[in-house]
């Protein structure tokens, strides 16, 4: 092992993008309470120029008074404090319900307390937030800025705007706006971007485990066919002729009046008749052991997503003694439902049940995602339905908005 394997983890935990946000939120409030306590001590710092310090003076309130400070610095906490929660690195790849109900919250503790401070929300939005309304929600605050400055200046604002003019001002708060919450946009889109490949891989690579694990079942299935074969047509064939020989010695035997050949050859007899059974018994016993166990596999496919959270509902006698095909099928249908609620439902509990109902079989898949406003079915559910029907089966889709919940059914079939 390399002497520098050990720091790896140290590295890669200081890198994630959920940390990078916090890091950066917290320096930035550091430094906006150091200002405040420097002006607390007398320091001629201006450190918040925000709604409230604007309001207050507006008010005609004075500017030695600390009240506006005090105030400012309590919302600073409770902008420090929302944000933390909000960059969680769970809610980087499963954004909290109402996500932009807490944006705007946060944007308006941020514009409370000083213009400095929105970037972050911009950053923070193109992460939880689709790629458009992160979007719509990044220029909002571009305009948002721009009303600050004409209507609510600060003192250096308001000198710059009768020296060097409206026009100048605006130009330059526009390109300056520009730059720091499209840098933001940015960052936060490149952040989205990396959550989502990472589920995309985890999804890919939870279809292969689980995809190994029913190819190790149906491994095990043919050869318990073969050893069941190969003792039919061999063992069965030999003892079966064994047991016809005996039973003509034992007439030969018994015409020759041969005292002591009868009992032995009905004893030999017995004992092939009996070993026969038993053969007969064991082919039985191996063709009825339950074939396919798709438990295991679809536990595989649950343990190696981390989000959204899959919980397996799973009778004990509706995942097992299935044929090759039906398992298969099934397998493959509840890896696209995964992979589609991976990729595009942005759920958080996805839930997956099997259940027995009379001869056939039924599973239903559902999760607590976005859903689609309209129902067009494209080729993930176009290829899962036709996989179910070649076995005789169905595919419904009981609910697309809001979530989304498939339910397959088909039939217990003997595959031979």
């Amino acid at each position: 092992m390399s002497p520098t394997a050990p720091v790896k983890p140290w590295i890669d935990r200081l890198t994630e993008p959920a940390l990078a946000l916090r890091v950066a939120a917290l320096a930035i409030c550091v430094l906006e309470l150091g200002s405040a306590f420097a002006t607390l001590a007398g320091a001629a710092t201006e450190p918040y120029d925000g709604l409230i310090a604007q309001a207050w003076a507006a008010l005609g309130g004075s500017p030695r008074n600390p009240t506006p400070l005090l105030l400012s610095l309590m919302l600073l906490g409770a902008f420090a404090w929302l944000l933390w929660r909000l960059a969680r690195p769970q809610h980087i790849d499963t954004p909290p319900r109402h996500a932009l109900r807490w944006l705007l919250l946060l944007d308006g503790l941020a514009f409370a307390v000083t213009p400095g401070l929105p970037f972050l929300v911009t950053a923070m939005a193109a992460v939880l937030l689709r790629a458009r309304p992160a979007l719509i929600f990044a220029v909002c605050q571009v305009l948002l800025a721009l009303a600050n400055y004409l209507w609510l200046p600060n003192a250096g604002q308001r000198q710059e705007q009768i020296h060097q003019g409206l026009f100048y001002g605006v130009t330059v708060t526009t390109m300056a706006m520009l730059a720091l919450h499209g840098l933001a946009f940015g960052l936060g889109r490149l952040t989205a971007a990396q959550a989502d490949k990472r589920r995309w891989l985890q999804a890919v690579l939870a279809e292969r485990l689980s995809a190994e694990q029913l190819h190790d079942e149906q491994l095990r299935y043919s050869e318990r066919l073969v050893i069941a074969r190969e003792l039919h047509d061999l063992m069965g064939h030999h003892l079966a002729a064994l047991n016809l020989q005996l039973q003509l010695g034992e007439a030969l035997a018994a015409r020759g009046d041969a005292a002591g050949a009868l009992p032995a050859l009905g004893k030999a007899r017995e004992v092939a008749q009996q070993l026969l059974d038993d053969v007969r018994s064991a082919v039985s016993a191996q063709r009825e052991t339950p074939r396919i166990e798709l438990r295991a596999a679809l536990e595989a496919l649950a343990a190696a997503i981390d989000s959204p959270r899959i919980r397996l509902d799973l009778e004990p006698e509706a995942s097992r003694d299935l044929g090759p095909r039906s398992a298969h099928a099934l397998l493959r249908c509840v890896q696209e439902a995964v992979t589609n609620a991976v990729r595009h439902a942005r759920a958080r509990h996805l839930d997956i049940s099997m259940r027995r109902d009379g001869p056939g079989l039924v599973v239903r898949v559902s999760d607590d995602g976005a859903g689609v406003p309209r129902l067009a079915p494209g080729n993930g559910l176009s290829g899962m339905r036709e996989r179910v029907e070649e076995l005789g089966g169905s595919l419904t889709v009981l609910r697309h908005q809001p979530g989304f919940e498939l339910e397959l059914r088909l039939p217990r079939q003997r595959e031979h």
